[in-house]
């Protein structure tokens, strides 16, 4: 099994139009940010984002860090 550096998950929140990024160095979580909330068309839209759009997206102003424990 290949070892990815530089793993990105999106977990959707179709309640609140949001998502929760988990970025991910080997198998340790580094960093975990949550979306502002979407409307729906950008929300459905971000649903078949691939990893590569989510590292664009994580550029953007248009999410927050939460805090690891």
């Amino acid at each position: 099994m290949k070892n990815k550096l530089n793993e990105i998950k999106a977990i959707p929140n179709h309640e609140d139009r949001t998502f929760t990024i988990w970025k991910y160095y080997g198998r340790k979580l580094i960093a975990k940010y949550r979306t502002i909330p979407l409307d729906e068309d950008e929300f459905e839209y971000c649903l078949n984002n691939s990893t590569s759009d989510w590292r664009w997206f994580l550029k953007s102003t248009e999410h927050y860090n939460i805090k690891l424990h």
